[in-house]
């Protein structure tokens, strides 16, 4: 299996949210997994499937105008005026897809601890309280990086959370989307060269190749429609 490292781009909330959903349900070599980085048009909140957009509104900061887009997995309100943003979809057909929604959360997240250790970035993860029962991983329903929750990245010195993440699964694998936050690392972090130590964790973890390639061939009139769905009100108010 390959791990298809895609092109980094840059987009509305929608869009961002729509490609994500698309490179989990029509990607064309299905077989492989994918990993892209992308960045954000404008100031961007995005927030969990299943919450309620009052909640988030208030979340919301009250000077400034932002997108905000509901996403197609679940977790809490996620800022991402100064994150570091990526997606990962898991075929249906590796054996991760069948493991618990804690045991993907640690493997992708225990990659990204170690691709930051590699570059001499304190990090690790939080770990379960020993009488503590894990169902759930990933941000609570809530605000994400206001606390860590179990398997998240945190500086092992502060507690500091430095990554979540959110997680969908359906017929066709399963989609990660994750954000870093770049205020909780040094500055002066090479961000490409932790692209770089990420990607070939990942790839060790998943038993897959990486392999740099073109951005597929997805329907932009697809791309589009789903784009424009997600900038509607309805979908921002559904749940």
């Amino acid at each position: 299996m390959r791990l298809d490292l895609l092109p980094a781009r840059s987009g509305s909330a929608a869009e961002n949210m729509a490609t994500d959903f698309l490179l989990l349900q029509r990607y064309p070599e299905k077989e492989n997994a994918r990993f892209r980085h992308y960045s954000w048009h404008r100031p961007a909140f995005t927030f969990g499937y299943g919450q309620p957009l009052e909640f988030v509104r208030a979340q919301l900061p009250a000077n400034e105008t932002v997108e905000l887009c509901r996403r197609p997995t679940g977790g809490g309100v996620v800022d991402h005026r100064n994150d570091w943003t990526y997606s990962l979809v898991i075929p249906s057909e590796h054996k991760l897809c069948e493991a618990r929604a804690t045991e993907s959360y640690r493997l992708v997240h225990d990659c990204i601890a170690e691709a930051f250790r590699a570059l001499s970035q304190p990090a690790l993860l939080k770990e379960p309280e020993p009488t503590l029962a894990i169902d759930t991983a990933g941000c609570e329903p809530g605000v994400c990086f206001t606390k860590a929750e179990v398997y998240d990245v945190v500086h092992p010195r502060t507690g500091t959370k430095i990554a979540g993440a959110a997680q969908k699964r359906s017929k066709q694998g399963m989609l990660f989307q994750g954000s870093i936050a770049r205020s909780a690392v040094s500055p002066s972090l090479d961000w490409d060269a932790f692209e770089q130590q990420l990607t070939a964790k990942l790839g060790a973890a998943l038993h897959a190749v990486p392999t740099v390639v073109p951005w597929p061939e997805i329907s932009e009139e697809e791309l589009t429609a789903l784009t424009d769905q997600y900038s509607t009100e309805e979908w921002n108010a559904y749940r």
